[in-house]
């Protein structure tokens, strides 16, 4: 069984663009957002996934990711999964012997921006960078798959 360990916070300021390099722009749609599990499609840059993650709220989950053909990808995003797209640009910043993962989201989702850390076990000691800000791992609404049916703009 694949797992990841992923912890997931909110951005205090820019300083981290600082670090980071170009960025990369992802498309990413649901096929299947349900209780139990979610199948994702993702483009990034040239390169196609197909994901399978279990729908449980922290930092831990089950994931299953398969490489697929680019146009089967640009299919599936078109034609069968739920709308908006998930647009957002990937950026990543080295500190401290971690790489983060920084989503600046854009389309339904502009203003989120959130910082990503995937560690090796849940008790994995991490120096927090200072333009960290508050922890959202348990909180679902900042979930990709629940950005689908309730962006970001529409929380205020």
């Amino acid at each position: 069984m694949a797992t990841e360990i992923e912890r997931k916070f909110l951005i205090r300021d820019d300083r981290w663009r600082q670090q980071a390099d170009a960025g990369q722009r992802i498309a990413q749609g649901y096929l299947i957002g349900a209780r139990d599990a979610s199948v994702r499609v993702r483009i990034e840059g040239d390169q196609a996934n197909l994901n399978i993650k279990s729908a449980t709220l922290g930092i831990y989950r089950q994931e299953y990711e398969y490489s697929i053909p680019l146009e089967d990808a640009r299919e599936m995003l078109d034609n069968l999964c739920e709308k908006p797209i998930i647009d957002k640009v990937r950026y990543h910043v080295s500190h401290a012997g971690h790489l983060w993962e920084i989503d600046v989201f854009e389309g339904e989702n502009v203003g989120l921006v959130v910082a990503e850390i995937e560690l090796d076990s849940e008790d994995e000691a991490f120096e927090q960078p200072d333009w960290l800000g508050q922890e959202v791992s348990d909180d679902a609404r900042y979930y990709n798959v629940s950005l689908v049916n309730h962006p970001y703009k529409d929380w205020q």
